[in-house]
């Protein structure tokens, strides 16, 4: 019979202790010594699914502010794939369960100083005693540590790297891990990747059995012979004392124990994933061979695990390193996926007491394979592959935001004359919901278009934050480059259309996107410096401060970008920086954005803060200009002949000629009237030389002129006139527009922007005609590109 079976043929018995487990956290001594947050103590209250997350490694293991970047890493894994995570420490001489990200940060960056301390059980008395007298000491918890501060606090799954175990020689020296004590007596399931292979892994699992823990090891897809894992391998050549299938099973597990009032932990082993295992065979000799140079060193009690540690990662060439960063965040993420089980067994059991019905509460959970960018922060700054799955390889990376969107179409009585909605009062509509923001409309027409596309964004720890995680889950579209700010807003975007659906008045609440310059510099850069896509696409939701930083890393890494201005107001984010400041924003050849695409109102904007901002005064911009042989004389009506006199009149090819040297292709929507192109041209570029696009040619430079041909102007018209009553939204037409170009450009044998300009209008008049943000139907298009 499975075990499933078993525990639901007993749930009757069990009332009485999820009455009790349900409402732990009222037993745990807080105030003084031990504070459990609030968002901890609701959630123990309410049976949410909890991880604890130990903070040693923070302390003692990565330098600051790298640690910090990977405390909020791994935070942000629990996180997204459904859990609270509860990251423990001792902040100012008091125990914490459940540290605010401030609370982190000042954690973090005492790492390394002699008042932060390695803190185990036999050290929480003294450190939380000498805090009491006013010596307050910081520490990051050891497993041990963890775990006895989790049982306070009523949090029942810890998620870890490695184990500590009996040591070599055990029996003359006693060196015996403290895990393992605090295992045979404190409740609490540890998810690891077993032990060390240079520890007594036999001499380990005996001691484990005497002390009461149970210990179980995942299959992880074996049959047959499973081994308990060896930390960088997964065969230790000892056979796991039992073996499950999955995280639903670890839950039951911990459920039944729980009931029964057994108070040993249990321990869960979940092996290294196969593509970072070494292999059994080589470990061991590289094992037998850091053993003997420490007894040669002399190196014994606590020198002696650095020192074998330093000496494996030398002698395996960094594997061990990178097996290890592998394996913290798998653990992560398989230890929330047993939290969530147990959430929702606790809240069956209950339910069933109560003579109510079981409900699977199952909800969308990340696989182990799609968590958090199979990247963890390395010693460096860096993000190193877990082995999870196959690493995407983006073509394009989207920076930009992630919003719930609330469309609000003025739907007026047909008995009364009107079009748009009246102020200061109330207006019948048809309101709809559903996720936005610029980014993630890019994001979403590229990745319809079959580009590989990774998307960065913040969201906030709120059901704006969750609603938007499962919709964009559920379009196929990898969340693992969010990051999550907890104390912050999920961004927000409302439109009031008038009968026509054309935009009257928008409220958006873009907060969440200022001053994201650390996990631009700690997340996200780490990640475009490895993969090096094609493009980077930015919308301007950032603030000046975190869009320049975005626009100086593309450019240090070499990578082409496209930037999008979103609106009137935001567009001007562009040019913020000081004039005399060219190591952002250079002028060709050495520009740092490509490609713009506003429309006309946006456009006028952008001009105008470059003009304030004295971009046009400098040297190099008008030698640019100069360089591209434009006719001093007769200029508007060769403009007017190649656009058109309204347009000429509003001064729209002027503003867009004269910020080329800053931009070098701009894309102008005008709505209904198409679009006009305008491009720096390279010398050899075919069009300068052929019949079919003379007329197109605005100017020619001077042959010798090494990096400019010419200036390229093309006004296309709309690929189709949409009837107003035809038009369902016009919000996303714009990033419909650009996400199909941007996909395009990213292919391997591009089409030209020409050809996919009048592809990109055709997508956006199906945008125009759908409810989504970004029109499913655009899919249709993809052999266009």
């Amino acid at each position: 019979m499975r075990l499933s079976s078993v525990w639901r043929t007993s749930l009757p018995s069990l009332r009485t202790g999820y009455r009790s487990c349900a409402r732990f956290s009222t037993r745990a001594p807080t105030g003084r010594f031990l504070r459990v947050s609030d968002e901890i103590k609701e959630a123990v209250h309410s049976n949410k699914p909890i991880v604890a997350l130990e903070t040693t490694i923070y302390t003692h293991g990565f330098p600051y502010p790298q640690n910090t970047a990977l405390a909020s890493h791994l935070e942000s894994v629990v996180r997204l794939n459904g859990g609270i995570p509860a990251t423990i420490g001792v902040l100012n001489g008091v125990a914490r369960v459940g540290l605010s990200p401030e609370e982190i940060i000042e954690l973090t960056a005492s790492a390394g100083k002699p008042d932060t301390r390695k803190v185990s059980r036999r050290d929480l008395g003294y450190i939380c005693g000498l805090g009491f007298m006013q010596r307050n000491l910081n520490g990051g918890t050891t497993i041990s540590g963890t775990m006895l501060l989790a049982h306070l606090a009523g949090i029942k799954v810890f998620a870890t790297g490695g184990l500590g175990g009996v040591h070599r020689g055990a029996e003359n020296s006693m060196d015996i891990s403290a895990d393992l004590t605090e295992l045979g007596h404190t409740p609490v399931a540890v998810i690891s990747s077993g032990c060390k292979s240079f520890l007594d892994i036999p001499r380990t699992l005996e001691y484990l059995e005497t002390q009461g823990v149970g210990v179980s090891t995942f299959a992880d897809g074996r049959e047959g012979r499973v081994d308990f894992p060896a930390f960088w391998t997964r065969d230790s050549g000892v056979p796991s004392p039992s073996v499950i299938e999955d995280e639903r099973t670890a839950a039951a597990m911990i459920a039944a124990q729980d009931s029964l009032s057994i108070s040993s932990g249990l321990l869960f082993a979940s092996p290294v994933p196969s593509q970072h295992s070494i292999p059994k065979t080589q470990m061991d000799v590289i094992i037998t061979q850091a053993i003997l140079d420490a007894e040669k060193a002399g190196s014994t009690g606590s020198d002696y695990t650095p020192f074998i540690l330093a000496r494996i990662r030398e002698l395996t060439g960094g594997q061990s390193v990178t097996a290890n960063r592998a394996l913290i965040e798998t653990n992560v993420v398989r230890g929330t996926r047993v939290a969530l089980e147990l959430s929702k067994i606790e809240k069956d059991i209950i339910a069933q007491a109560d003579g109510g019905q079981l409900q699977d509460s199952s909800r969308p959970v990340l696989s182990i394979e799609r968590a958090a960018d199979n990247r963890i922060p390395n010693a460096q700054g860096e993000m190193s592959e877990f082995a999870g799955g196959e690493e995407l390889q983006p073509d394009v990376f989207v920076a930009g935001s992630l919003a719930i969107d609330l469309s609000c179409d003025f739907s007026p009585d047909k008995k009364v004359d009107a079009t748009s909605p009246q102020l200061q009062t109330s207006n019948p509509a048809q309101i709809s919901q559903d996720i936005g923001g610029v980014g993630q409309n890019i994001a979403t027409a590229i990745h319809y278009l079959d580009t590989r596309v990774q998307f960065c964004s913040v969201i906030g720890n709120d059901s704006a934050g969750s609603m938007a995680m499962e919709r964009l889950t559920a379009k196929g579209l990898s969340p693992s480059a969010l990051v999550q700010r907890p104390s912050a807003r999920t961004a927000q975007y409302v439109a009031v259309n008038d009968a026509q659906k054309n935009l009257v008045l928008a409220m958006a609440d873009m907060a969440i996107m200022e001053d994201c310059n650390f996990e631009i510099n700690n997340v996200w850069r780490p990640q475009l410096e490895r993969r090096k896509p094609r493009w980077l696409v930015l919308d301007a939701n950032w603030d000046s401060c975190s869009l320049q930083q975005w626009i100086k890393i593309g450019k240090d890494i070499g990578i082409k970008i496209a930037f999008e201005p979103v609106s009137v107001a935001k567009s001007k984010t562009l040019f913020a920086s000081p004039a005399d400041d060219s190591s952002v924003l250079g002028v060709l050849p050495d520009h740092a954005v490509s490609l713009a695409t506003p429309n006309s109102l946006e456009l006028a904007s952008m001009h105008a803060a470059a003009r304030e901002a004295e971009l046009f005064e400098r040297e190099d911009w008008w030698q640019t200009i100069d360089a591209m042989g434009l006719s001093s004389s007769g200029s508007r009506e060769k403009l007017t002949s190649i656009t058109n006199s309204i347009l000429v009149d509003q001064g729209t090819p002027q503003q867009s000629i004269q910020l080329l040297p800053l931009i070098p292709t701009i894309l102008t929507k005008l709505g209904d009237k198409g679009v006009l192109m305008t491009q720096a041209l390279r010398p050899g570029d075919d069009r300068l030389s052929s019949p079919a696009h003379a007329k197109y040619v605005l100017s020619l430079a001077d042959p010798t002129h090494p990096t400019i041909g010419g200036v390229y102007m093309r006004l296309f018209p709309p690929a189709e006139r949409v009837p107003p009553t035809d038009i369902i939204s016009v919000n996303g037409a714009g990033d419909t527009f650009l996400g199909i170009i941007i996909a395009g450009l990213a292919k391997d044998r591009p089409r030209t922007l020409i050809d996919l300009v009048q592809v990109a209008q055709q997508g956006s008049v199906m945008t125009l005609k759908s409810r989504e943000a970004v029109s499913p139907k655009i899919k249709e298009l993809q052999n266009l590109l």
